[in-house]
């Protein structure tokens, strides 16, 4: 029995900060997962995540994560997608900092 399939992003890190980043609608890396596109069709997912990965000098370990719709947009169902939102744990700066 096949699994259906369910609402994903494409994500990565940006080679020269190492941010996390998302794909967006407009078919660019938004550092958000609120701005990121989110796929409800397997063949649309599969085929914009060729187009991402394209990018090797702009992202690395380019995937596809899980996330749940919610009232505030799509939220992560993975401890590890939700420890990735908040930006690299070494820095006292940026993401951190915004969430403190």
């Amino acid at each position: 029995m096949s699994r259906s399939f369910t609402p994903k992003v494409i994500t990565a890190n940006a080679l020269l900060e190492g941010d996390v980043i998302y794909w967006s609608p407009e078919g660019t890396w938004v550092r958000t997962l609120s701005s990121a596109e989110v796929f409800e069709d397997e063949a649309v997912a599969q085929e914009q995540l060729l187009t991402a990965s394209s990018q090797p000098a702009v992202a690395v370990g380019v995937y596809l994560a899980d996330v749940a719709m919610t009232d505030d947009g799509p939220a992560p169902t993975h401890f590890r997608e939700e420890f990735r939102t908040r930006g690299p744990s070494n820095y006292a700066h940026g993401k951190q900092v915004e969430l403190s």
